[in-house]
């Protein structure tokens, strides 16, 4: 639905032509993983946190142009203040780590989510990673921080209310095409792909709008046990799919 027309396309490698273009993946486990393994939940997000680098450096390879992952939903703060404050250093941690190696590969990030109940230092760190790779044009990392579906949907009305309020919206002009615009993913294509791990059925509150024609693939695998070749074999597996979109074909 909606592309960066000014970003060109990546040459994925032989065996995934068909594959998915944009993946979004809730990364589920974590804390089973760590558990499993008789330590504190913590240690399992830290393992989860390395993973990302191994998924986001495999995707030019596999043709994924797109990348979006699930690290902190709005209900995620039910959890105990332990967990959520060691969360919330390890976001920060983690983009001051990673930050000139996104940059270096080429690797554009965006965040999205409600700021406002996050801490200011990780605000500007979000902000200084945003900037200092807005200008790349190689996998385009999108990273949920404070999201929630219903919270995005919500928040979008708002804004489209504004903008009726204000005049600069007809509410006949309104349909389908019209909140897409006013989402957090506005300059993203919707996912082709949606991946969750650890065995859970379920989307949890994610994309609600943008993966209304996705595919879903429910793994298994816990995320900190999660390999690039499991990433390349679901990316097969979507290319065989018959994707018709409500069509018939005849």
């Amino acid at each position: 639905m909606k592309t960066d027309t000014d970003i060109g396309d990546t040459r994925p490698a032989e065996g995934v032509e068909r594959g998915p273009r944009h993946v979004a993946i809730i990364m589920d486990g974590n804390g089973r993983w760590a558990q499993a393994r008789g330590r504190p939940r913590l240690f399992g997000h830290h393992a989860g946190a390395r993973r990302v680098r191994e998924v986001v450096e495999c995707c030019p390879s596999l043709g994924i142009r797109y990348l979006t992952i699930f690290a902190f939903s709005t209900e995620n703060w039910k959890r105990t203040q332990v967990e959520v404050a060691g969360l919330m250093s390890l976001f920060r941690r983690y983009i001051s780590k990673e930050m000139k190696a996104l940059a270096a590969q080429n690797v554009r990030v965006r965040f999205i989510g409600d700021r406002v109940r996050l801490d200011k230092k990780l605000i500007a760190l979000m902000d200084a990673l945003e900037r200092e790779t807005e200008g790349n044009e190689g996998t385009q990392l999108t990273i949920a921080l404070n999201y929630g579906g219903r919270d995005e949907v919500a928040r979008a009305t708002k804004r489209l209310a504004r903008d009726v309020a204000d005049g600069k919206l007809d509410p006949a002009d309104v349909d389908e095409e019209t909140l897409p615009k006013y989402l957090d993913t506005c300059v993203l294509p919707d996912p082709d792909l949606v991946v969750r791990t650890s065995g859970e059925a379920r989307i949890s509150n994610f994309l609600l709008w943008q993966s209304a024609y996705s595919e879903y693939e429910f793994i298994d695998t816990l995320w900190p046990d999660f390999t690039a070749e499991e990433l390349a074999a679901l990316c097969r597996s979507f290319g065989a799919r018959d994707r018709r979109f409500g069509a018939v074909k005849t």
